[in-house]
């Protein structure tokens, strides 16, 4: 049987459990899509556990939830992502976590950093933006580290709209987070 033009493979979770395991390799899917990732450049990482230091030093005063770091997200059979950064309320996490520790569902903040290459950019800039804002994520940072900015986007009408690009002097603070405040180039120290 030959496939169309219009068919296409659709990856699953199942799927993925029968990749060889590669040291360094994260394997995504989004709609069905496959996409793997090599191990992230040093200051990928660098900006990822800074943006979830300052979240987690900001859930442990407030109490008011938990930062992770690329935690999975399984939305679907063919919709799992590992985000770089997140952040979900206690009341979220209490009905999101499943028996193995993974999200579920839609945690209120997703960041991503943005790694090189036309097909990452693509994939956190379209992809995943879709994906999160079909899903109900609330806000989603992108942070690029080249650049020393940061992207905010909001849930209006049902979607993520870019509200504002920060850079290293700028404040980031979010009505999602109350009373978190956080100078842009403490990132990217």
């Amino acid at each position: 049987m030959n496939q169309t033009a219009t068919e296409r493979v659709r990856w699953t979770t199942t799927d993925i459990a029968l990749l060889p395991e590669n040291e360094g390799t994260r394997y995504e899917i989004i709609d069905g899509e496959l996409f793997m990732t090599r191990a992230p450049h040093w200051k990928h990482q660098r900006t990822c556990g800074r943006i979830f230091r300052e979240l987690d030093f900001w859930s442990d005063s407030s109490g008011l939830g938990q930062a992770s770091i690329t935690p999975g997200v399984l939305f679907s059979e063919t919709d799992n992502v590992i985000p770089d950064v997140v952040w979900a309320s206690h009341e979220r996490l209490a009905v999101l976590l499943d028996e193995a520790g993974h999200l579920t569902g839609a945690p209120e903040l997703v960041v991503e950093v943005l790694s090189p290459g036309v097909e990452n950019e693509r994939r956190d800039r379209e992809a995943k933006l879709k994906l999160y804002a079909s899903r109900g994520v609330k806000e989603y940072w992108i942070a690029d580290w080249r650049l020393q900015q940061v992207e905010v986007y909001r849930r209006e009408n049902g979607i993520l709209k870019l509200m504002v690009t920060l850079l290293d002097n700028d404040e980031l603070s979010s009505p999602l987070l109350p009373g978190f405040s956080c100078v842009v180039s403490r990132f990217f120290v």
